[in-house]
């Protein structure tokens, strides 16, 4: 039977739809542990510390937990903790080059908890958040943001100011952003050390369950751009 423009042009979007579908289902095989072929994802966390895990054992620290909860749902990664405690985000800027490892395909950004703390002018902390999140991208390096929210002791004009950093670069370069890394960690004693700023253990895997699902989305991704 001959085929009319329309209907060819129908056949056509059924098999791109198809071959879409098909892409996406071998991008996640190939970011699981199951595909014995497939190097490991290998990520890093640029933070302060909260990355780092100040008070805890490393086993129980954000990145550890995060690669044990990932390779529990499959996924072949490894992480590696660019966590320093007390780092502000030109600290972080200051070491970039040298903390992130050799063949790091993808790095977490997590930075700003100590410049909300400190007062330091949000305009400071956008420049140097945007100065990494560029400087991984030029080194064709995958980046997810883990967005922080400022105390309201500063006042409302600087917490607006603060707050909408995160979501404007995660725009201007169309990389993954999870809004807020201590949603609900934060002001609750129960899941806080004594200081009441860095989460206990039972904190991290809150924070590990809530963001789980957007990291596998990002790393699908990265494992469907991967060179074979």
């Amino acid at each position: 039977m001959t085929l009319s423009y329309g209907k060819l042009w129908a056949a056509v979007e059924r098999f791109a739809g198809l071959a879409a579908v098909v892409i996406v289902a071998l991008a996640l095989t190939a970011a699981r542990a199951g595909d014995s072929g497939t190097r490991p994802i290998k990520v890093a966390a640029l933070g302060d510390s909260l990355t780092a895990g100040l008070g805890l054992p490393l086993t129980e620290a954000f990145p550890a937990k995060l690669e044990k909860a990932l390779r529990a749902s499959g996924f072949n990664v490894d992480i590696a903790n660019a966590g320093v405690s007390g780092d502000t985000v030109a600290d972080g800027l200051a070491r970039l080059d040298w903390s992130i490892p050799k063949g790091t395909e993808a790095v977490l950004v997590e930075l700003g908890a100590n410049d909300a703390l400190r007062g330091i002018d949000p305009k400071l902390t956008r420049v140097g958040l945007d100065e990494i999140v560029k400087r991984l991208r030029q080194q064709n390096i995958a980046v997810m943001l883990a967005g922080m929210l400022a105390p309201r002791n500063f006042g409302p004009d600087y917490g607006d100011a603060f707050d909408h950093i995160y979501p404007d670069l995660a725009k201007a370069y169309d990389v993954p952003l999870y809004p807020f890394f201590l949603d609900g960690v934060a002001t609750d004693p129960k899941l806080n050390q004594a200081d009441g700023l860095h989460p206990t253990a039972e904190g991290v895997d809150i924070i590990v369950s809530r963001m789980l699902p957007t990291v596998e989305t990002w790393l699908t991704r990265i494992a469907a751009q991967r060179q074979p």
